[in-house]
């Protein structure tokens, strides 16, 4: 399956306690079909000190969330959009959006 959402990518949360949050994919998880992005779904795990001179204490990190509860944000006109693909003359597959029409880069 073609990848819609990839690292770096501006999302938008639909569904869930961060609804509504627009954040950058930190990565992907293909095989689970889960992404990570920044200040969404963040949750505080405890973590025990390891070695010497570092500390534990209570950690806040984000966690998975699923494909199908993010919306990509279009670049060129900054509202979620659904992903298509198309082949350009060149050969090369690219992402499009589907409100605009354009060519998602990246």
């Amino acid at each position: 399956m073609a990848a819609r959402i990839k690292k770096g990518d501006q999302v938008l949360v639909l569904t869930g306690r961060s609804r509504g949050v627009r954040g950058e994919v930190l990565s992907v998880l293909p095989k689970v079909e889960k992404a990570v992005v920044r200040g969404v779904a963040v949750a505080k795990r405890h973590s025990k000190p390891n070695r010497m001179g570092e500390g534990g204490g209570i950690i806040e990190r984000e966690m998975p969330v699923h494909l199908s509860n993010l919306k990509l944000i279009d670049p060129k006109s900054g509202k979620p959009t659904r992903v298509g693909f198309r082949v350009l003359d060149d050969g090369r597959k690219v992402r499009v959006a589907k409100v605009t029409g354009e060519v998602i880069e990246g």
